[in-house]
């Protein structure tokens, strides 16, 4: 056996890592909190039944680790919709046993969204919700040191008393999509601990500490709790302890306040550490560890955050919890990844859409400095009926519950276009959808007066909450991205408390276009024409070529704005990463919202890029883009190149020529003034930025840019080659060609990939390279296969207007 130390959910404890078998000895001494992390070695059915002795009988299972969606890959396929329905998963665990007796609890971090649980042919527990985390306790079902069988159902049917609504714009994977563990608890335990921090200052914080017993009647007359805060050295710097008689029935413990606290912030994560202990005597009997941060946070009226008594601009973002391969059932690495890329993007300020995450990822907030929106997955769908309603004030109380001790969040959201496309007759009434939320805002004020509550895109209930969020989509859903800046100065004039979450638009990887349409909604049909032909794009969503090109002018343009708009307390853009959506079937990758600054395995694209250069601190430069390394366009004909860089200056070379050094300036436009015109000659151009700090030279980037000076003609069919790729595989690669050879750029169209023979094309991952229906993007599309030992490969690539493009690829000789 393994131990490891691990913190989980603001609470550390001793972890047993089991064997392969499962087996776990007899606890030796007096019994200890333990998790028993029993994610390996499950086995999985997707027999709907909801009768056990039915499932008892299957015997076609598949062997599965946790965490698990059975929605890995069907939500991106070529069929619509996505599995919706229950499966069953078994593992045979043996379970330690104590000389004085256990609790027995199986902890789930989420499952998704009903969630059964029966031990040794007897109904244990469930749960009914997902993205929360539950516990389930099986003390009366397991038989230490023995053989127990574990059976868990999990439905993700369509239930529309549960939130979110089926109409939200993400898909609701189904399965354990997060760890399971086993607690081993003494009989008289800890059963929960809330810290707060009513009182902060730069000299001074107070703690209270809310425990919760289990059986707190059961102990003896010395029995009593003790509260032990610890700086980051490990010095204890504030105690309090009281005898459980004397504890009062909310369970609070206020400790001596400390002076000079060490204050959490986003440059500063500092944490504390609080032991809670019970003890009986001098023995300690059971003990919790919570994470603690001190800071203080406001808004001025109309005005800018501050936190810890100085201003501080909300640099936002969200997330969706999935990724490229995994769906929602992420391991821990890939979520620490995300929030790892988005400190290193800049950010200070994550909205968690639609719904509460996985527990690392509140771990990384906290110790990686980045302030949280913490949103209730009410997410459309209107207002609901009894049921619906205990069952969202339910998961309200659970989701404060379990992340109250989180000091990363800031702010409780209750929901998210609430109001739309109601589930239920009269589900968008105004009137009864206030009386609601003020019941759902009374119950976070009540469980934690000390953070706020937020909701966005409910204007009815704008006043019913703490922080409020219009829908503004400048230059995307409406209008053009250069009223930008008017709009938010409407709207800060119009809410007391404003941060605006949501903006920004989609891109296609490698669609670029010499001509983007501009800050007046304009563009230049035909950059080969003796006259400008400049046509108006009335909905870009829609109409507009979802190009990076774009993509990158409306996100720095946003960021010129936010950045120095006066008194603005913040934002957040949508979204960090593309996911997937059964709502966008017809998206350039089928069944992805492309609004990512990284695709959905988190490789970056060049937005991501743009806001590193206003909001990163590690010293850089990127040449724009390195996904556009063939352009075409008249000789003689100047192209404008811009470098996005945090530097002080920044040197721009055309094969080996300098163009000139230039200084970084928020106010230029595009990117802060560091652009050149660049006269490409036909061919290979190369291409190399040198940024400097203090006048050194601190960071470089280079690429190199195939010119053309032809104009291609029509379409006429479609060319395929492969290339060999370092993690082994090959990129097949299809180009659509004019009949003289020529790549023909501006052809979108979707591109269907097939294989016979051997190999295996990686598709159904919603990436760029691993999706077979994607859009091309400047006339070229690709496709990743992994080779086998022998035999050959016939890849197709097709349309409807272009068929019988075949590539054959003998694998005996490909790597070579």
């Amino acid at each position: 056996m393994k131990l490891l130390a691990t913190i989980g959910l603001g609470i550390a404890c001793l972890v047993l890592q089991a064997t392969e078998s499962n087996r776990l000895a007899a606890l030796e001494g007096p019994l200890v909190r333990t998790m028993i992390n029993l994610n390996e070695g499950w086995q999985y059915s997707e027999n709907n039944t909801a009768d056990l002795a039915a499932i008892n009988q299957e015997t076609h299972w598949e062997a599965i680790d946790l965490p698990h969606t059975w929605n890995q890959w069907d939500a991106m396929d070529a069929a619509p919709g996505y599995r919706r329905d229950a499966s069953w998963y078994q593992k045979d665990i043996t379970v330690p046993e104590a000389a004085d007796g256990a609790r027995y609890h199986l902890y789930f971090e989420g499952a998704n969204i009903t969630t059964d649980v029966y031990v040794n042919g007897t109904r244990a527990g469930g749960h009914v919700g997902g993205y929360v985390g539950f516990e389930v306790d099986i003390t009366d079902q397991v038989k230490p040191a023995e053989k127990n069988t574990v059976t868990i159902r999990v439905d993700n049917s369509y239930n529309p008393n549960v939130i979110p609504s089926q109409k939200a714009d993400f898909f609701i994977y189904g399965g354990i999509t997060r760890d399971l563990w086993l607690k081993v608890l003494p009989v008289t335990h800890i059963a929960h601990v809330a810290v707060a921090t009513p009182e902060v200052s730069a000299d001074r914080a107070t703690t209270e500490v809310r425990v919760q017993l289990n059986q707190k009647n059961g102990r003896g007359k010395k029995a009593k709790v003790r509260c032990q805060l610890m700086d980051a050295s490990g010095r204890v710097v504030a105690e309090e302890q009281m005898r459980v008689r004397k504890l009062p029935e909310d369970g609070l413990i206020t400790l001596p306040a400390i002076t000079q606290p060490a204050l959490w912030s986003p440059d500063s994560p500092n944490l504390y550490t609080l032991k809670t202990q019970l003890l009986e005597g001098e023995q300690v009997v059971d003990e919790q560890v919570s994470t603690v941060g001190y800071r203080w946070f406001r808004f001025e009226p109309y005005g800018a955050f501050y936190l810890n008594g100085e201003r501080l601009l909300l640099r936002g973002t969200h997330r969706h919890e999935e990724h490229a391969g995994y769906g929602a059932a992420m391991p821990n690495a890939l979520h620490v990844a995300d929030i790892r890329l988005m400190k290193e993007m800049g950010v200070n300020f994550l909205r968690l859409g639609h719904y509460p995450q996985d527990p690392e990822v509140y771990r990384a907030c906290n110790e990686m400095g980045i302030i949280v929106w913490d949103e209730l997955p009410w997410c459309r769908g209107g207002l609901g009926e009894a049921e619906w309603q205990a069952n969202t004030e339910r998961l309200l109380r659970e989701q404060i519950n379990q992340n109250i001790n989180h000091p990363s969040i800031l702010f409780w959201s209750l929901g998210n276009e609430i109001y739309w496309l109601p589930d239920f007759e009269g589900g968008d009434d105004e009137s009864a959808m206030n009386a609601y939320l003020t019941k759902l805002n009374t119950i976070a004020h009540t469980m934690d007066p000390y953070r706020q509550t937020a909701i966005r895109k409910y204007y009815a209930g704008a006043d019913l909450v703490d922080v409020f969020s219009p829908s503004i989509w400048s230059g995307w859903y409406a209008g053009v991205y250069t009223n930008y800046g008017n709009t938010l100065k409407k709207n800060q004039q119009k809410y007391k408390q404003f941060l605006h979450m949501e903006y920004g638009g989609s891109s296609h990887v490698g669609r670029h276009t010499e001509n983007p349409i501009t800050g007046t909604g304009s563009v230049n049909e035909d950059d080969w024409a003796e006259v400008a032909n400049q046509v108006n794009v009335k909905n870009i969503a829609k109409g507009g070529d979802w190009t990076e090109t774009y993509i990158v002018d409306l996100f720095d343009y946003h960021l010129s704005v936010s950045e120095t708009l006066p008194g603005f307390a913040g934002n957040a853009q949508w979204a960090f990463k593309d996911f997937g959506t059964p709502l966008r079937p017809q998206n350039a990758i089928p069944y992805v919202n492309q609004k990512g600054l990284v695709d959905r395995a988190g490789k970056p694209k060049d937005a991501f890029y743009v806001y590193k250069s206003y909001w990163g601190k590690e010293p850089f430069a990127y040449i724009e883009s390195h996904t556009w390394t063939h352009r075409r366009g008249p000789k003689g004909k100047l192209r404008n190149i811009a470098v996005f860089s945090n530097c002080d200056e920044v040197e721009l070379l055309h094969d080996g020529k300098a163009l000139g050094r230039k200084t970084r300036d928020i106010t230029q436009a595009p990117a802060c003034g560091l652009n050149w015109d660049v006269n490409f000659k036909e061919g290979a151009n190369k291409l190399v930025a040198r940024a400097y700090k203090d006048g050194n030279l601190i960071a470089t980037d280079e690429m190199t840019v195939s010119y053309d000076y032809q104009q291609p003609g029509d379409p006429d069919r479609v060319h395929l080659e492969h290339k060999s790729l370092d993690n082994g595989n090959l990129l097949v690669e299809a180009t659509m060609r004019d009949k003289n050879g020529l790549r023909v750029y501006d052809y979108e169209q979707e591109l269907y990939f097939t294989l016979d023979g051997q190999g295996e094309l990686l598709k159904h991952y919603g990436t760029p390279t691993r999706s077979n229906i994607i859009q091309m993007a400047n006339g070229y599309a690709a496709i990743e296969l992994t080779p086998a030992e022998f035999g050959r490969a016939i890849i197709e690539a097709r349309n409807q207007d272009f068929k019988g493009s075949y590539l054959v690829i003998d694998f005996s000789t490909a790597r070579k």
